[in-house]
């Protein structure tokens, strides 16, 4: 009995406990977000971070309550977001971007003005006088870009980042990443890019890199369409108005414009 006693004490205790949970359960359980759990079940389950929240589930619930719009899951691509916008009863149109970086000087082409030897890393090498070009603006090329894209979307060729366009969704990881922020999201149908961001003038521009744009104009003079302009000393497209012609790609003598 000294021992039977305490043990159906505890039980009885444990019995009381365990209803009191089911009935506060009942009373207290926060309703399920319908809308939440269908968005959830259409994103492909990567988790990525690639649409600027914590997860599917943090991206659903932004999307359920109106924060984020249903086109930001690089993975889920066209099919998830026509799949969310049906369940909040929206339209919506895709515009497919790819990543570009505004500059084929790295790899050797731009000088350097010392011999970088620190940590693998363009945003700590830039913190050293900019970096070792003598462009300030140049693509340093030691990957920062090619560590931060989630689907391998980037690769480094000849010391340079390229972008695979058929690989990449157009997240925009590589963008935050730049501490020279040469990295853009263009429509993926372009067909003319400027791959300079050189913003500087005078002879220097030509001097410390061969493809550097120059601010000649020739590009500007040749465009019937109005779609490109130079702007603060560099060619600026205007993918709203290009037509893709070629005309400037064929007028720069640089073979700045691709």
């Amino acid at each position: 009995m000294i021992i039977l006693l305490p043990v159906i004490i505890v039980g009885i205790i444990g019995l009381i406990a365990g209803i009191g949970l089911s009935v506060a359960s009942k009373f207290m359980a926060v309703p399920a977000d319908e809308k939440q759990e269908k968005i959830r079940a259409a994103l492909p389950g990567a988790n990525c971070g690639a649409c600027g929240y914590s997860g599917c589930d943090g991206y659903a619930a932004a999307v359920a309550s109106g924060e984020a719009s249903p086109d930001k899951c690089a993975p889920g691509g066209e099919t998830a977001a026509k799949e969310i916008a049906d369940i909040l009863g929206v339209e919506i149109e895709i515009e497919h971007k790819t990543a570009f970086i505004s500059c084929s000087g790295s790899g050797g082409i731009a000088k350097s003005k010392y011999n970088y030897t620190g940590m693998e890393s363009c945003a700590a090498a830039a913190a050293l006088y900019s970096g070792p070009l003598e462009c300030g603006y140049g693509c340093i090329g030691l990957g920062d870009c090619v560590k931060a894209c989630p689907f391998g979307a980037i690769l480094t060729e000849n010391g340079k980042p390229v972008v695979c366009g058929d690989l990449c969704l157009g997240c925009g990881k590589c963008v935050e990443v730049c501490p020279k922020r040469l990295i853009s999201l263009l429509p993926k149908n372009h067909t003319v890019t400027v791959a300079c961001a050189n913003r500087q003038k005078g002879p220097s521009v030509a001097k410390n890199c061969e493809v550097s744009c120059v601010a000649c104009r020739l590009c500007e003079k040749q465009c019937d369409a109005g779609a490109i302009k130079v702007i603060d000393n560099l060619a600026v497209i205007d993918y709203s108005l290009c037509t893709g012609c070629g005309k400037c790609k064929a007028a720069c003598r640089r073979g700045v414009i691709l």
